[in-house]
């Protein structure tokens, strides 16, 4: 992407626009880099400097012009993304120099935050918690595995479910719920180092490997002999051959969550294989975006910070170090390289004594 620095009084604010859309797979020519000043602050406004951005799947989709469930990211401005970091001034009543804040400051070392504006910034105990779990397994992706187990799946004690790229933010969190509720948990990653973590660090009771299977047959016998008795919940994030496979499993009267698709978000078309089984099997499938399901947050993060507080959960991290890096790692993420919760940092003071952190420097 293109370097550009407008000279100009501290403090400058690097930034990563989208100044393009992406007519398949995302280039990094879709970005551009700028250092712009941050603007002096206005009353009951704040100022955030960014430690970690969050890099997710979901922003893929944002990058087209096309009507979805909320609107596209404009052009030539910063993108979007949930930052967590510290307040460095403010001019509210509420936030104080030095609190640790998650909010969705974006692809930038700053933000200036309105924030009488609710939801838009929210204060976080570091204690306990890594301040970079507050973009993973205790927050939007810990959240989203919650609302999905607990709200769509409905599970029960000794019912088996399955999870999706399993070795990821929110595949990690799912199975830890899911293990709490009694459950069998079986994980779909993409990899032998991955299913070793998910079975040996998560806990979970098996882990199949797609990348050892060419179609969806021979990934749903796989299914099928650590899934003996059947599939009675999953939890979607890939869509294509693996659903497919998951689909000739689950058992009469099973729950799908559906929250992402991600083999299909390069505008690579993804068929269902035997949509009849929803028929058949009186199947419940439901698609979900967690930002409409607010009311459940605080239930959800209290949950999810007691699991990673008691190292029942173990989330682990791919962090790439620097801003810059924020395209080349995004890009990646899309590829499956990311092992575990993508994040960038600005800093490369490593604050996080918890869980599993790699690191990964894109020139």
């Amino acid at each position: 992407f293109r370097r550009v620095l407008f000279r100009s009084r501290m403090p400058l604010n690097p930034q990563i626009h989208l100044v393009s859309r992406p007519k398949a797979e995302p280039l990094a020519e879709n970005f551009q880099m700028l250092t712009l000043q941050t603007p002096a602050l206005q009353d009951k406004q704040v100022l955030v400097k960014h430690e970690f951005l969050s890099l997710d799947p979901y922003m893929r989709g944002r990058m087209n012009d096309v009507k979805s469930y909320t609107a596209p990211q404009p052009l030539n401005s910063v993108m979007i993304g949930g930052t967590v970091g510290e307040v460095v001034e403010s001019r509210h009543p509420g936030f104080a120099v030095g609190d640790k804040v998650v909010g969705m400051g974006g692809w930038q070392t700053y933000s200036v935050v309105d924030a009488d504006t609710p939801g838009v910034l929210r204060k976080i105990d570091t204690t306990h918690v890594p301040i970079s779990h507050y973009l993973g397994a205790v927050g939007m992706p810990g959240v989203t595995a919650w609302h999905g187990l607990v709200r769509i799946i409905e599970p029960k004690a000794g019912q088996t479910l399955t999870v999706s790229a399993a070795s990821g933010a929110v595949g990690s969190a799912f199975g830890a719920l899911a293990k709490a509720r009694g459950c069998r948990v079986i994980g779909i990653a993409g990899g032998k180092d991955k299913c070793d973590y998910v079975t040996h660090e998560l806990g979970f009771d098996a882990c199949i490997d797609y990348k050892q299977h060419a179609d969806y047959l021979s990934l749903s016998k796989a299914l099928k002999e650590v899934c003996p008795d059947g599939i009675d919940g999953h939890f979607e994030n890939v869509g294509g051959m693996v659903l497919d496979a998951v689909m000739l499993r689950m058992n009469p009267f099973s729950s799908i969550a559906v929250c992402g698709m991600i083999s299909g978000y390069n505008g690579v078309p993804i068929p269902m294989a035997n949509p009849s089984l929803i028929l058949i099997n009186r199947m419940k499938v439901q698609g979900f975006i967690v930002s409409e399901h607010m009311e459940v947050w605080p239930e959800a993060l209290q949950e999810l910070g007691a699991l990673v507080g008691t190292g029942k959960l173990r989330p682990r991290e791919s962090i790439a170090q620097g801003l810059a890096a924020a395209p080349e790692a995004f890009l990646g993420l899309l590829k499956g390289k990311n092992f575990g919760k993508q994040l960038d940092r600005k800093s490369t003071r490593l604050n996080s004594s918890h869980g599993y952190i790699s690191y990964a420097v894109f020139c």
